[in-house]
């Protein structure tokens, strides 16, 4: 089942169309994330399914009620939707415990033991009620955004890049703590991101937006192994793109003949395939048994237990230099620079398109 239904959204600010024709399906219970560049139209839907924005034209429907249509529009403060901005804009004159509690019906003990079980579902520590924003941390301020919109027993929950603003490291457990809380209460959940290593561990639903325009959707790995252009495999990753002759499922590249997952014959067409799917074995100069496509190592960007390398490939017969690539290799055991290595690869290449 489907909790939200956007279909043919438009949206235009004069002469700029921020949103062009986005249609996008939510299944109950999942986490989609909407992820693009800055000026994409990302943030403009999000702010259009709170309710904050109306389309010019479309449909928006939440669990079979519709919210914007040709004839009307449901305000925000009715559609019991919770919202998580970036900065988690808590109220700086009350304390936790009332921030939390800001929009319960409840009174008196009842009010206070819901507040405490808020508290402990994100876990925030009891004696943090009586704190003020400011006593806390960046992580324990976005805690207290989330326990606040969880009070109110929403039918969505949307998430406006609210780790973005923490260190790396607590950016990644407080993704992980705020997907394993909303999986557990089973609130459908759309976040907002232009973080690619973000969207695609939060997601089990991605959608990537340019230019306003929806322009792909899925599953997060198939999206990553299969954009469906240069741009989309760009934005999700590093990627190495060359042309091709594709043949009988093969691809003839500069890498050689390596398998590809598209079986049109005598085709000129670009390739892409991901830095870790390229292996690398060191070889001496003088080696003319091994096998596999030459090169040598230019460059390394060691990160710790990954090194990023960039190797250039023999020339081909009539060029002065070869084609250079990203490889992604051990950071303890990649090839220094200078290294002569024969390169091959792993899996299937990506067919994107014509050359």
């Amino acid at each position: 089942m489907n909790t939200l239904e956007l279909n043919a959204l438009y949206k235009s600010y004069g002469s700029h169309r921020a949103l062009d024709n986005v249609s996008l399906s939510v299944p109950s219970g999942s986490r989609t994330v909407i992820v693009g560049p800055s000026g994409s139209g990302k943030t403009t839907l999000l702010r259009m399914i709170a309710g904050f924005e109306f389309p010019d034209s479309g449909r928006l429907s939440l669990n079979g009620q519709v919210l914007v249509d040709s004839t009307h529009e449901v305000p925000a403060h009715q559609r019991l939707i919770g919202y998580v901005p970036q900065d988690g804009a808590l109220f700086p004159h009350m304390t936790i415990a009332a921030n939390i509690g800001f929009g319960l019906s409840t009174k008196g003990s009842e009010k206070q033991q819901r507040i405490a079980e808020l508290m402990d579902s994100v876990s925030l520590d009891a004696k943090m009620a009586e704190r003020w924003p400011h006593e806390l941390s960046g992580g324990q301020q976005q805690r207290v955004a989330l326990a606040r919109a969880l009070a109110q027993q929403p039918r969505l929950m949307l998430l406006d890049e609210p780790f973005s603003a923490l260190d790396t490291g607590l950016r990644a457990a407080m993704r992980k703590m705020v997907a394993r809380l909303l999986e557990d209460a089973g609130v459908t959940t759309i976040l907002v991101t232009h973080d690619q290593s973000e969207a695609l561990s939060f997601a089990d639903q991605l959608a990537v937006m340019r230019q306003g325009r929806l322009v792909q959707s899925g599953h997060p790995l198939d999206l990553y192994r299969y954009p469906g252009d240069e741009q989309t495999a760009l934005f999700l990753g590093d990627a190495v793109v060359m042309p091709a002759r594709i043949e009988a499922g093969w691809a003839h590249c500069d890498l050689g003949r390596i398998p590809v997952n598209n079986h049109r014959n005598n085709s000129a067409a670009n390739i892409m395939l991901r830095p870790e799917q390229l292996q690398l074995v060191s070889v001496l100069p003088s080696d003319a048994e091994a096998a596999g496509c030459r090169a040598v190592v230019t460059d390394r960007d060691f990160s710790g237990n990954t090194c990023t390398l960039t190797v250039e490939l023999q020339p081909l017969p009539g060029e002065n230099a070869g084609r250079s690539l990203l490889v992604r290799s051990s950071g303890m055991y990649a090839p220094p620079a200078g290294s002569a290595v024969q390169v091959s690869t792993i899996g299937h290449a990506h067919v994107l398109g014509e050359a």
